[in-house]
């Protein structure tokens, strides 16, 4: 897929990349998509380059099908990454001798690039990754246990960990995320996994029904140990309405 990419360096745009941050969530775990390669022994987010006749926003889409075979993710763009040091020529270096390009052709490639963050919330039971190019590994990784990454990998994936939780004070989640039916601690559950810390039941029970996106059901959780729970479900068109127009509180 590089290799492709550095033989037809003129369709691309210079000095532009980007990185997609795909974050996953199912049974209380959060986990992050990377990409290993051939030519090197750490991991990566998935990224790419920006092709001449595509807006930012439709090369993101792009660049997360080239590198991992998904489709129909919705992506934020939530930063710039443009440090003077953050490219290595030395890394790209080797990344053309491992391809058998010269390095005075690969100059493109070695010189300073600007990468726009772009991330994604979503069940990874539900989206599988499968890599369009064979020499590529893609992984659902623990959040917490992600290893190494290239170059700033790791600072854009933090800038985007934090972005997600600040997102929270602005927009509901959990409408892909959770089953149809579900309680409010499995709720809860998702949004603490997401942020990071515990909450108060009281207090985040008070405060996503005053979002009034949520339809208590008269139906109680089954196989429970203790006193079963009451279900909830999503109202979906007063969910996609505050999703819409955001709202403002803090978790």
């Amino acid at each position: 897929m590089l290799k492709s990419v550095l033989e037809n360096k003129e369709l691309y745009q210079p000095g532009l990349s980007i990185d997609c941050v795909i974050f996953g969530f199912h049974d209380n775990q959060l986990k992050v998509l990377l990409i290993k390669t051939k030519y090197s022994n750490k991991w990566a987010l998935p990224g790419g380059f920006v092709s001449l006749n595509e807006g930012i926003d439709e090369a993101a889409v792009t660049v997360l099908h080239r590198r991992t075979g998904l489709n129909g993710i919705f992506l934020r763009q939530f930063s710039t990454f443009g440090a003077a040091n953050r490219c290595d020529v030395e890394v790209s270096n080797n990344i053309l001798r491992f391809y058998n390009i010269p390095i005075e052709d690969g100059k493109w490639f070695a010189s300073r690039f600007v990468t726009v963050g772009y991330y994604a919330l979503v069940d990874f039971l539900q989206t599988i990754p499968q890599p369009l190019a064979a020499d590529e590994i893609v992984e659902w990784i623990d959040h917490d246990a992600v290893p190494d990454l290239v170059l700033d990998h790791k600072e854009i994936l933090d800038k985007a960990l934090a972005t997600l939780r600040n997102e929270l004070n602005l927009t509901p989640v959990g409408y892909n995320l959770l089953p149809e039916k579900f309680t409010i601690p499995e709720l809860q559950k998702l949004y603490e996994t997401i942020l990071g810390k515990k909450l108060d039941r009281r207090n985040f029970l008070r405060k996503i029904t005053a979002i009034g996106i949520l339809i208590k059901l008269d139906e109680k959780k089954s196989n429970v140990a203790h006193k079963a729970p009451n279900l909830y479900r999503f109202d979906k068109e007063k969910y996609e309405a505050v999703v819409k127009n955001g709202i403002n509180q803090g978790w």
